[in-house]
């Protein structure tokens, strides 16, 4: 898969949920670890996918932390509404 591709893919599947502020949301983060498990994302973002979660978990420890989910942002990978 290509990186233009894994990109596109990223930005298709997400879908909008409420804008993150410093960092991520204790509604979110439910086992209170500071990061966000594919499950948890799941709440915020039904559609994503496994494979798309794996590219916003950069450094592949199964958990979004705040730089990626904010890499994520930053790149206009996740669209929020509100």
């Amino acid at each position: 898969m290509t990186r233009n591709f894994s990109y596109a893919l990223l930005a298709s599947t997400l879908i909008a949920a409420p804008a993150f502020a410093d960092s991520i949301p204790v509604e979110m983060d439910v086992d209170g670890n500071g990061s966000l498990s594919l499950e948890e994302m799941q709440v915020a973002f039904p559609t994503i996918t496994p494979e798309t979660f794996g590219l916003i978990d950069v450094n592949g420890d199964g958990e979004a932390d705040e730089s990626e989910v904010t890499a994520a942002v930053d790149a206009g990978y996740l669209v929020f509404s509100g």
